[in-house]
């Protein structure tokens, strides 16, 4: 082991209308929202209040692993102001037709108690598709 920590952030797919791929990160995770624009959409803007139809596509950051992913059914729909903070925060700006990685602190996701399958203080790494805004 040469104890190199560095973090490496992952990489997200840009073909749009396909499930992304996203390669593993490694090392320490951002302790901050970390918010990169994959592909730019030129649709209507979300803002804060916004309820939003998306496909989306969950790693944890500790494993790798793909926990959750909405492109093997029908996309989600759901209020903005109803989810974590990590998208409340991470989505505003973006634009319908975009895809957005996020990555979540666990402060700003499901923290020391996790949720179902994802672990205590994970970090989340979220690639988000959207589809519509209203």
């Amino acid at each position: 082991m040469s104890g190199n920590d560095a973090t490496v952030l992952p990489v997200v797919s840009d073909v749009a209308g396909q499930a992304p791929t996203i390669t593993k990160p490694s090392g320490t995770p951002p302790a901050e929202l970390t918010i990169t624009d994959v592909i730019v959409g030129t649709g209507a803007e979300v803002v804060p209040t916004s309820t939003l139809t998306v496909h989306y596509t969950l790693m944890a950051w500790s494993t790798g692993k793909i926990i959750e992913s909405s492109w093997s059914g029908q996309p989600a729909q759901f209020p903005l102001a109803q989810v974590v903070e990590g998208w409340q925060k991470g989505l505003p700006g973006a634009q319908a037709g975009g895809r957005r990685l996020l990555i979540i602190p666990p402060a700003m996701g499901y923290g020391a108690a996790g949720s179902g399958p994802i672990g205590a203080n994970e970090t989340l790494v979220f690639a988000v598709d959207i589809i519509s805004v209203a």
